[in-house]
């Protein structure tokens, strides 16, 4: 992979995983899924220094979305998301407020992404990849050798599907059938705890393996 800024920061009351994904040498960033603590995250983009470009979303819940708002209000970033979460992200009545009461909606996105499209940052590409399940418009980011995969597989663990718009048997689908298809030696990068390998979770993820 081209030489790239990878930085991860741990954010918000569910501590999700908050990446900041720059290329060094076109200088251009991205934040994916900055769930709060915007001031810590601002300050990390200012100390990189790099032109930021867009805020991406894996998908739609507050705890993914709930900087949003204040992070596109000191740039000109663009929020690019899947058109089947844009309801949730957007309308507060959608935002699970019974799990995160001080989540703010986030403005609609500027640009939405789907299945194929790639996403481009200098020499970066990122692939998107539709994952439905945890949620409608779920999708994960293939760039080289790395996969940032939300909530939708983590190291050991699968992304819940008890919430509206959630289904299981989508989920599993979304991982045999599009995740667990690729590079074993891909790096999984989470929404939520640590990172793993797509090999590793093919044969020892408690919840689907690779047929």
């Amino acid at each position: 992979m081209h030489d790239i800024v990878l930085e991860r920061l741990i954010v918000g009351p569910f501590s999700v995983n908050c990446y900041l994904l720059g290329c060094s040498k076109s200088q251009k960033m991205a934040v994916i899924d900055p769930g709060g603590e915007i001031d810590t995250i601002w300050q990390k983009i200012q100390r990189i220094g790099y032109s930021f470009e867009y805020i991406i979303n894996t998908h739609g819940h507050p705890d993914h979305t709930a900087g949003n708002m204040e992070l596109k209000q000191k740039s000109q970033a663009k929020i690019l998301a899947h058109p089947d979460d844009v309801a949730m992200m957007t309308n507060k009545e959608n935002l699970l407020s019974s799990i995160l009461f001080e989540a703010k909606p986030s403005p609609p996105p500027d640009q939405l992404i789907t299945e194929g499209q790639v996403i481009t940052l200098g020499d970066i590409s990122l692939k998107v990849l539709h994952t439905p399940g945890h949620s409608p418009g779920g999708i994960c980011l293939l760039s080289g050798d790395i996969i940032f995969t939300g909530d939708t597989l983590f190291a050991d663990g699968i992304g819940r599907t008890d919430f509206p718009g959630g289904n299981y048997t989508q989920l599993i689908s979304s991982i045999k059938n599009k995740l667990y298809t690729l590079d074993d030696q891909l790096r999984i990068l989470p929404g939520h705890g640590e990172e793993s390998t797509l090999g590793k979770e093919k044969r020892n993820n408690p919840f689907v393996r690779a047929d």
